[in-house]
């Protein structure tokens, strides 16, 4: 297959990592020589990595620890190589790996920013004309002539976000280290993100936090023991991964199965869980008790969810989730943390729940996760967990004008103090 560096700036093909412990370093210089010295240990981290990214595409990278992730950005980033397979690149480069990775403590921040840089290919000149916009942008005041070992883990990120991104790159790399920043620092680091998208960036991020990923990428990548499980939109990758770390090694030797199924308005529908607790029907309702999919900004609503006990069970929990379109969670909650809480439900009964609310919601079109389990999360206990189970809009019928996701309706008073 041939690279056409006017369509993608990455392509990663057959790539795989073994690491080989051996039981002296005389053994590994002999196994290098070509002895027949064998490892006492083999790990294989990656197994057969493909794909590929576009010019100005945003690719999230999931996974449970242990799947790999960080290991393919460094093989990307040429920190480590591979084993087997390549990485093809074309254009600039700027990493943000490891927290303060390329840092020395003994040196200020300003020293650093020279020294990063010009590891990164700038003159000092370059990086003389960028250092007061560096600076500006870190926002850690005269901290930045401090020694970097007296530096908070948060104010190290905001140095390395700032050197990495000075100048923009054609692909940007970010490996959880946005994760350990302030909520205020954060939100002007993905400002920048999306600036460099526009200006045709493509962007490869490692992160748990699953909104960021839908909030900023085009697809995700799932990985799980060194290989590719998805690829795919965010909101069906992201729904598999929820699902994935819920079921326990022992679940996996028993072959518990995830189901993704497409529904007729062609969402992707995530089914997991052991089954011992079935979903039987879930539906909204109206003050007339008339089923609904079309819901009134502001209008008064009613969840019925039933669910039957097939097997016993030691504690049932059973929760909701709101989300928009583009699978952003919008609210969520479960009867643990509405303290009603069923302790050994008998077998075979089967339960209405009902959760009456106002859909205080913008106009837009949302979904309903639900979800039966032990404890406050399907982590614990994953009775099921049904992603997409409902679809319903939301429409302004008789609310004033506004924006957003939420109707927060204000009351307001004008008074002259002139």
């Amino acid at each position: 297959m041939s690279f056409d560096a006017n369509m993608a700036v990455l392509r990663v093909e057959s790539l795989s990592k073994v690491f080989r412990r051996y039981s002296s370093e005389w053994h590994r210089i002999g196994a290098i020589a070509g002895l027949g010295i064998k490892p006492v240990e083999v790990h294989r981290v990656l197994q057969g990595i493909n794909f590929t990214i576009s010019r100005g595409e945003a690719i999230g990278i999931v996974g449970r620890n242990g799947a790999g992730k960080s290991t393919l950005l460094k093989i990307i980033t040429g920190t480590l190589n591979p084993s087997e397979g390549f990485v093809q690149i074309a254009g600039r480069v700027s990493a943000i790996l490891e927290l303060g990775m390329g840092f020395h403590p003994d040196l200020s921040g300003r020293q650093n920013v020279y020294h990063s840089a010009g590891l990164m290919g700038f003159t000092p000149e370059q990086i003389a004309e960028k250092i007061d916009e560096i600076e500006s942008f870190a926002e850690i005041g005269e901290y930045f002539d401090e020694p970097v070992r007296v530096y908070s883990s948060g104010m190290q990120m905001r140095v390395a976000f700032a050197v990495a991104t000075a100048w923009r790159p054609d692909i940007l790399i970010v490996d959880e280290a946005l994760s350990v920043g302030d909520s205020y620092f954060q939100h002007k680091s993905f400002k920048r993100i999306r600036e460099f998208r526009e200006m045709g960036s493509s962007l490869l991020i490692v992160s748990h936090d699953k909104a960021a990923i839908q909030a900023v990428c085009d697809r995700a990548i799932l990985l799980e023991k060194g290989q590719i499980l998805k690829d795919g939109a965010p909101e069906e990758v992201l729904d598999y991964y929820n699902a994935l770390i819920a079921v326990k090694e022992e679940e996996e030797e028993e072959g518990i199965a995830i189901e993704q199924i497409r529904t007729e308005d062609g969402r992707i529908a995530t089914l997991s869980g052991d089954m011992r607790v079935k979903l039987r029907k879930i539906a909204l309702y109206n003050r007339k008790e008339e089923e609904i999919e079309i819901v009134s900004v502001g209008e008064r609503v009613t969840l019925k969810i039933v669910i039957e006990l097939v097997e016993e069970v030691d504690e049932l929990v059973l929760g909701y989730m709101i989300k928009d379109r583009v699978g952003q969670a919008v609210f969520g909650t479960n009867t643990f943390f509405m303290e009603r809480v069923l302790l050994r439900p008998e077998v075979g009964r089967v339960l209405e729940y009902r959760f009456s609310f106002d859909m205080n919601l913008g106009p837009g079109s949302y979904s309903f996760n639900t979800s039966a389990h032990a404890g406050s999360s399907h982590v614990a206990g994953n009775y099921f967990w049904l992603d997409n189970a409902l679809i319903f809009e939301v429409v302004n019928v008789d609310k004033n004008g506004f924006i957003g996701v939420a109707w927060l309706p204000p009351e307001l008073e004008i008074e002259d103090v002139g």
